[in-house]
């Protein structure tokens, strides 16, 4: 794509296929899947992993959240939720400088289990289960929650091979992809 550094008008390669990749899964959380078997996680990760500004970073998996529940429907305990994809946002921040399959793989990991305990522990306060208000009762929420965890894992997981190892060959075969965007000159990198 062609830029010109005069008007501040930078789309390049690099930015145009990581939108491209971002938009895609956030579309597929709305598609029917299997509970908790969604993209969003991976975004997460990916968007703190290769956008430059935090900004755009945290920006990305809110939008396709909030996208998505106007299908889906809002209920008490988005706040919980957004504000746990967030924690897997800055989980890739973690992942900007060094992407590694182990690095990758600790932070889908860890994703995938603050997921469950903030979701879990979200739905138990909320009310909106029969569990009750006692250690019991958040025991009980987490026993239940188990089947979806290894869900989300597993979805999280497989969108984060498609993203990050799609990138990764993008980058292998189009140098070019491997470089940071600068939206207007002399300002700081804007999207990675």
């Amino acid at each position: 794509m062609q830029s010109d550094p005069n008007t501040g008008n930078f789309i390049g390669l690099r930015t145009a296929l990581i939108s491209a990749i971002v938009v895609a899964s956030a579309a597929l959380r709305i598609a029917p899947h299997p509970m908790n078997f969604t993209p969003i996680g991976a975004v997460a990760l990916f968007s703190g992993a290769y956008f430059t500004t935090k900004r755009v970073a945290i920006a990305v998996p809110l939008l396709s959240l909030i996208a998505g529940d106007m299908f889906i429907g809002f209920n008490r305990l988005v706040p919980c939720i957004y504000a746990s994809f967030l924690a897997s946002v800055v989980l890739g921040f973690w992942l900007h400088q060094k992407k590694s399959v182990v690095r990758i793989g600790a932070a889908t990991l860890a994703g995938a289990i603050q997921f469950f305990l903030v979701s879990n522990f979200a739905m138990w306060a909320s009310g909106l289960g029969s569990y009750s208000k006692d250690a019991s009762g958040l025991i009980a929420c987490y026993v239940s929650g188990v089947p979806l965890f290894w869900n989300t894992l597993a979805g999280d997981a497989f969108y984060v091979t498609l993203l990050f190892g799609g990138m990764a060959l993008a980058e292998k075969r189009f140098p070019s992809l491997r470089e940071p965007l600068i939206v207007v000159a002399g300002q700081k990198s804007a999207l990675g």
